[in-house]
């Protein structure tokens, strides 16, 4: 098998329960479970693994025309590094007992910023997918699908991305409601093992907000 074909969404691996499993979906979305998962529990480990699942469902979304996703794994592949940096090099005041970002809530104003930042980029990314097809009619010939439900995931996720990076504990409840819509978006487009991961995602966003408030008190009695 060639490199080509690895990446090539019709490359099958196998086949379960008559749904057939390309090698790029199996291995995008292993590493990008895994990497959630190690999220939750809080591992800085999460951000090395999450890049090689970004660079892979990156081919894949392009492949089966979710535009707004392909761009959104651009932005976690920049994200990745940045969220890798940060949590492993924290400014003093920042540092938990490992010397790493400790976990914290955000601020009024940093909630009020990541609201009006999901509104706007709803907003322009509806707008741009819904026409990307007639702009740039020879990368995407195809037009997009559900363009305003893909693009109001893609701007939360953004937004919850920076929560992740910043290690806040709302970001867990933007994950959750991203999740619940990723569920029905990939059932609809046929993708039932992404939409399987979803589902999964969306009991880790809660397993993430258990265990992150666990380790906030955990500082509180510290103090």
């Amino acid at each position: 098998m060639t490199i080509q074909n690895f990446f090539g969404v019709d490359t099958i691996f196998f086949t379960i329960f008559n749904y057939p499993m390309s090698y790029i979906e199996f291995f995008g979305t292993l590493f990008t479970g895994w990497s959630v998962y190690l999220s939750a529990k809080n591992k800085v480990l999460s951000w090395p693994i999450g890049l090689i699942g970004v660079v892979l469902y990156g081919f894949l979304f392009y492949q089966i025309q979710l535009y707004s996703d392909l761009f959104e794994q651009l932005y976690y592949l920049l994200t990745g590094f940045w969220g890798w940096w940060v949590w492993t090099h924290p400014l003093a005041r920042e540092r938990d007992a490992n010397d790493e970002l400790a976990v914290s809530h955000a601020g009024r104003n940093f909630n009020l910023i990541g609201l009006a930042s999901i509104a706007l980029l709803t907003f322009a990314l509806t707008g741009f997918m819904s026409n990307i097809h007639l702009i740039f009619p020879v990368l995407f010939p195809v037009a997009a699908s559900f363009p305003f439900m893909d693009a109001f995931t893609t701007a939360a996720s953004f937004v919850a991305n920076v929560y992740l990076v910043k290690r806040k504990i709302e970001n867990w409840y933007l994950w959750i409601i991203v999740d619940i819509i990723g569920v029905f978006l990939y059932y609809q487009k046929g993708v039932i093992f992404l939409a399987l991961l979803y589902a999964f995602f969306l009991i880790n966003a809660f397993k993430g907000v258990y265990d992150w408030s666990k380790t906030l008190k955990g500082y509180a009695k510290e103090v």
